[in-house]
This record gives structure tokens, C-alpha cells and sequence, in this order.
């Protein structure tokens, strides 16, 4: 609390105020030095100066722009907001993209992983609870422990998630399936289009003079640690979503092709003394309309854009395990590390000086599959999967959002007419000439001066934070109604 008030009472702390406002309430801001100006190309004349020297502090804040909700939920805010409009604007137009694409044969699918073991779920049947996974009290598996599990879990049980008996769950295949999943998407992609072309009688250099198939994807994870993939897939004329499909590349044709393709899909491991595994989708595959109409029976293009974005500022701490990577930093994880005891060039375990496995605040189940990936990185074979750097991801290193090429605009698009944006209204504020003014030069020299706040600085913050929250929620409310 003294560095609280010593901050309230400090000269500087108005424009603090207004720079930690300006950047949303980032969590861990960064820190900037240096200069800009902003000068007539044709007389040289300086027409507006910033210097970081005539701050009180000295330096100039800016957002981290981390997509982490679990990091900064300032930052994670803006980039979940681009992602809806990247995702609703291949759905229903906008951003460059004609609102014909409407009209273009899509759907909502959700790509699942497989079973490596049974794990603690919730079931309801008609709005009532039933039981995990009834099964003969008196059965039990081969480590001596039950095979069912008669428990009516609640939303918030610890146990949701957490394998039925952990000897028995196949850590070493969940491991690897998670570190292959961005290769079985990328598979799935390239079957979905052959699939599409032998349903639609035609070659595939044929098929993809005509039509050109368009994703748009996510990654959430489930609480037994694996990820899930929710895809738009949809269907357009060769140029893309400004082109229209031909007619007989339908909705149906689509529908027709997914199951099909998902199913025909196998990435195999590399060959290892542990054996080989034949990786493929779950049995498990949802496919949905995307409708116009939202009382049609499907999902509306909203729902759609606002359920990807959701889940494309969360990671893996949604399944229990840490939002950072796990490293010594002493030897930068070069050593001989070990998850339990000193290695002796590490200064404990690999993952900070003195911190031990058992030590991370994450679920038993998250720590076997960190374990599994500690202990697979350090097989050559695997050496190609990064099994150690991505740990904290419990395997999976893959893009947790990602589109084709003419799916709609691209995050650099948002992002760079926000700025214009920003610029413009501070050249209107500063008198000076519009962006598109080709006489002007913006000179500009920056350094990295540091990150984050001081404790004190962190609560303030956090009040600004919820200040500017409440402001954009009150102004996005009152556009929806006006």
C-alpha cells in the first residue's frame, strides 16, 4: 500500500494514468525509449517532436499485445476482437471481402482427438446428472484399481479430466498425437480436397481449376489435455471468397466429404524402440451448418465467429499445466536435465533454480504429460518435435488460430488500420497534415528500456483495466442498440 501512495502522489502519475489507459491496461507493458519526429519532406522543417527524455519516467508504454487471456487480458481482448472480425468476416462479408460469400456452401465442424485411456467427465441425459463411467464395482484393471468411476461430478470437480487410473493412460501416445496434430490438420486439408474431387467426379487438377476449398481453425483444449479443432470450411470459386462456387458444388457435397476425409487421415511417428504409432482423428466429429437465418436449424454466423475467437486467446493452463516455458535459466536447456533431482550443471531441475516437477501448480495428469515430454525430448528420434521447448504445452506446438490464404483479411490488416487509425486521430490532435499527405516522413529511433510494473503500479492497473473494460463494453452495448 505505500508503493500505492507513493505512486498517487508522484508528479508523473496523471500521464502514467493516461499511458497505461492508452495502452487498454496491458498487464506487462513494455517499456520504450527514444525519439520520433514527424518532418516536411520538401523543406525539412520539423513539424511535430516526441522525446521520451521530456517524460516524467523517461520512457513511453506500450501494450505487449500477448493473446494469452491467462497473461494480459487487455491485449487478449484486442486480438480476440480481431479474430471475430477475421472469422465473421469470411462468413458474412466485410473487410475487403463481398457479403456474397453468404451465399458460399459452408460448415462448422470440430475435429477431436482419440482415447488413450478413460478419464473423469460429466455426463448429463436430460438435464440430470448421471454417473462418470458406470461400470462393475467389483472390476477393476490390471494395477489393481476400479475401472468405473459411479462419482455424479460437478462442473468445478478437480478430478474432471484426470485419467480413471494413470498407469493404465497411454501417456507416450497422447504425447506424440498432441506433437502430430498440427500434421494431421494439415493432412485433413489436403484429403478434404481430394475427397471433394472424387465426389464431385473429377480429378483434382480439374476440381481445383473450378473450385478452391477455404479453412478457418482453432485449437481448444479439452480438460484431459488433448486439443480439440473447430473449423469453417467453406467452398469458393477458384479466386476465392470473391469468386462463386459452381453450382454443383453445394453444401451437400461438402457435408458429403468431411466424415469421408477425416477418416482416411493417418500420420505415423517416427520408428522408435518405444514402437510406432498409427495417429488418426477421434471418433468423435461434429458437423454443423453455418445459416444466415439465425432461426434456422444451424449455427448462426455470429455464433460461429464469436466461439473461435473465444477460445483463440486460451492455451493449455485451460487443462491444468502452466502458461510459460519451463527452461533452467542457467544453461538455457542445454544440460543434463532432470525433472526431479539436481542434474548438476542445472541448478535443480531444468526448470528454474531450485524449482522441482512436483513443485509446478499444475493437476497430477498435466505433470505426467510434461514428464512424458521431458522424457520423449530426449530420445533422437524425436528430437524433430521439440518435445522439451513445448512442454508447458503438454506437446501440442501448432498455431492455436490459423486460416487459409483467401479465407477473409489477415490479423496484419486489422492490425495496421487500427494504427492508421490512432494516427490520424493524433495528427488531428497535434494540427498536423493527414496521414495521406506524401509531403510528411515520420523519423523515428527505439529502444527497449524495460517491461511490467512495480507492485504498486500493477494494482492501479488492474483498476485501470476495469475503467477502460466497462467503457468499451457501455459503448459496444449502446452501438448495438442504436
Amino acid at each position: 500500500m505505500i508503493d500505492v501512495a507513493q505512486l498517487i502522489n508522484d508528479p508523473g502519475y496523471d500521464r502514467w494514468r493516461s499511458m497505461v489507459a492508452a495502452t487498454g491496461g496491458c498487464s506487462h507493458p513494455i517499456h520504450l525509449a527514444g525519439e520520433s519526429s514527424i518532418v516536411n519532406a520538401d523543406t525539412g522543417e520539423v513539424l511535430h517532436d516526441y522525446r521520451t527524455t521530456d517524460e516524467v519516467r523517461g520512457y513511453l508504454l506500450v501494450a505487449c499485445g500477448n493473446r494469452r487471456a491467462s497473461v494480459c487480458p487487455s491485449c487478449s481482448r484486442v486480438y480476440q476482437g480481431d479474430t471475430f472480425q477475421l472469422i465473421r468476416a469470411g462468413l458474412s462479408g466485410g473487410k475487403g471481402t463481398p457479403e456474397t460469400v453468404s451465399a458460399h456452401p459452408r460448415a462448422f465442424v470440430t475435429l477431436t482427438a482419440p482415447s488413450f485411456g478413460p478419464v473423469h467427465t460429466r455426463r448429463e441425459k436430460n438435464g440430470a446428472l448421471r454417473a462418470c463411467r458406470p461400470r462393475n464395482r467389483a472390476t477393476v484393471c490390471e494395477h489393481g484399481r476400479p475401472v468405473g468411476c459411479h462419482a455424479r461430478h460437478e462442473i468445478g470437480d478437480e478430478r474432471l479430466g484426470q485419467p480413471i487410473c494413470a498407469e493404465c493412460y497411454d501417456y507416450t501416445g497422447a504425447v506424440l498425437w498432441q506433437a502430430h496434430a498440427g500434421a494431421l490438420w494439415h493432412r485433413f486439408t489436403l484429403e478434404m480436397r481430394r475427397t471433394l474431387a472424387g465426389e464431385a467426379g473429377l480429378t483434382r487438377t480439374a476440381f481445383a481449376k473450378q473450385v478452391r476449398v477455404s479453412f478457418a481453425k482453432v485449437a481448444e483444449y479439452q480438460r484431459r489435455g488433448l486439443v480439440h479443432f473447430h473449423a469453417v470450411i467453406r467452398l469458393d470459386g477458384p479466386e476465392g471468397s470473391t469468386d462463386v462456387p459452381p453450382a454443383w458444388a453445394d453444401h451437400n457435397l461438402l457435408v458429403r466429404a468431411i466424415a469421408p476425409a477425416v477418416r482416411r487421415v493417418i500420420v505415423r511417428t517416427p520408428a522408435s524402440g518405444l514402437g510406432r504409432w498409427d495417429l488418426t482423428w477421434g471418433d468423435q466429429l461434429d458437423i454443423q451448418p453455418i445459416v444466415v437465418d439465425q432461426s434456422a436449424d444451424g449455427l448462426s454466423e455470429r455464433a460461429v465467429a464469436s466461439y473461435i475467437a473465444k477460445y483463440a486467446t486460451k492455451g493449455a493452463e485451460t487443462s491444468g499445466t502452466v502458461d510459460h516455458r519451463l527452461s533452467c535459466p542457467v544453461c538455457k536447456g542445454r544440460g543434463r536435465l532432470s525433472l526431479t533431482a539436481s542434474c548438476g550443471r542445472c541448478h535443480g531441475t531444468g526448470l528454474k533454480p531450485g524449482l522441482h516437477l512436483d513443485a509446478l501448480p499444475v493437476t497430477e495428469h498435466a505433470r505426467r504429460m510434461i514428464r512424458t515430454c521431458w522424457e520423449l525430448g530426449a530420445r533422437r528420434e524425436f528430437t524433430a518435435l521439440r518435445l522439451r521447448p513445448w512442454a508447458h504445452m503438454l506437446g501440442f506446438r501448432g498455431h492455436f488460430s490459423s486460416k487459409s490464404r483467401r479465407y477473409s483479411t489477415t490479423l496484419g490488416d486489422l492490425r495496421q488500420d487500427r494504427a492508421k487509425h490512432r494516427t490520424a486521430e493524433a495528427r488531428e490532435r497535434h494540427g498536423l497534415p493527414a496521414l495521406a499527405d506524401e509531403s510528411t516522413l515520420v523519423l523515428g529511433h527505439w529502444r527497449f528500456a524495460g517491461s511490467g510494473y512495480t507492485p504498486g503500479e500493477a494494482i492501479m492497473a488492474e483498476h485501470i483495466r476495469h475503467r477502460v473494460s466497462q467503457a468499451r463494453a457501455i459503448a459496444a452495448k449502446k452501438r448495438e442498440d442504436g
